[in-house]
């Protein structure tokens, strides 16, 4: 316990101070009382309970006084609270086989769904962000607990086409390190920067890293090269592989259409819905399981596979958002302050009761 106002702890010498006081009072009282030949017969008369009683009081005043003069000093005491400090960063494929129809209506919209009830369930009490991905990837929203934005920015989600896995990684790492300094961004060299210290063996940072993909990597650096930087921060990804193993025809709304060339972000429209199936396209509909695993085991995250909606909510209810104990300083000069006053009323009742009623 420290107190913030530390000097104020001089007026607790004043409680020694009365301590003195009183005992001169007693002596004092007894050199009168001797006068009276008949003293021993007055405290054979007198109670036990009056021999000491009497002193209960004034103790308790005494310790009343030295509870608020330690209020007045302001201590502070340092108390492990429970804190959820995880941030956990969303990155969703957004690439234009998502738009297949083999959940209904299609992937990309089930996915949405699902990262929303997740955002509602867990925004409150965890910084969630949100990375999205095709051809390349893009933080869209950095750690928040702002619903609204989390909202607004998840329904707008756009495709393209390319599947940049390793790049979503990266930038869920750079969304990190915005917020935990103790992560650094990617593409610094922990082993060579010596200003930069490397995480505990063993132990992980608070905060995770999900990519949902439905397919395979296709632009960017290596996944596996990713998670690696990923594991030298100490930081969790957990992988989901999304989508049935017989894919049907993708079917895109105006809303998810976008634009192939990423202009102006993720929030570009198309005028039309886009469909197709078969043919070129079959090609981006191979989910990497292998490499997804790889990310999640190199990490010490997990690999979840989804094949339709309730899969996959299932898989977002059971992601982890770990409360931690975290020392905080509280001032508790409401305590002292509290006590002190109960033990002067104490005392005044006791003294006028016992003053009565002897």
């Amino acid at each position: 316990m420290i107190f913030l106002w530390p000097w104020f702890l001089l007026l607790l010498l004043v409680v020694p101070l009365l301590i003195g006081i009183y005992i001169w009072i007693l002596r004092r009282k007894r050199k009168f009382a001797v006068r009276y030949s008949s003293l021993a017969l007055i405290r054979e008369a007198l109670p036990r309970r009056s021999r000491w009683r009497q002193h209960v009081p004034v103790a308790l005043f005494l310790l009343a006084l030295s509870c608020l003069f330690t209020a007045v000093a302001r201590p502070v005491s340092e108390v492990e609270v429970p804190l959820s400090r995880t941030t956990i960063i969303l990155a969703i494929d957004v690439s234009r086989s998502m738009c297949t129809t083999d959940v209904d209506p299609n992937r990309l919209t089930v996915a949405q769904d699902a990262a929303l009830a997740f955002v509602e369930d867990n925004a409150h009490r965890t910084r969630i962000g949100l990375v999205a991905f095709a051809g390349f990837a893009e933080i869209v929203v950095p750690p928040t607990n702002d619903k609204d934005r989390l909202r607004e920015a998840i329904r707008n989600f756009t495709t393209s086409i390319g599947t940049a896995i390793g790049s979503a990684t990266l930038k869920s790492i750079d969304a990190i390190a915005e917020v935990n300094e103790a992560v650094a961004p990617s593409g610094f060299n922990l082993s060579s920067e010596g200003d930069v210290p490397l995480p505990p063996e063993g132990l992980y940072q608070p905060d995770i890293i999900v990519v949902l993909t439905d397919g395979a990597n296709s632009r960017g650096p290596l996944p596996l090269d990713a998670a690696q930087q990923a594991a030298d921060r100490q930081v969790r990804v957990y992988t989901i592989g999304f989508g049935s193993t017989e894919p049907e025809q993708m079917v895109c709304s105006s809303q998810q259409l976008g634009s192939d060339a990423f202009e102006g972000g993720f929030g570009g429209f198309g005028p039309n819905s886009f469909s197709g199936g078969g043919g070129g396209f079959r090609r981006f509909l191979i989910l990497d399981e292998t490499t997804l695993q790889g990310m999640a085991d190199l990490t010490g995250g997990a690999y979840y596979r989804a094949e339709d909606a309730e899969q996959l909510y299932e898989v977002f209810t059971n992601l982890p958002s770990e409360m931690i104990l975290q020392k905080e300083r509280r001032e508790i000069s409401v305590i002292f302050a509290l006590l002190g006053a109960v033990l002067a009323a104490t005392a005044a009742a006791l003294a006028l009761l016992w003053h009565r009623f002897p």
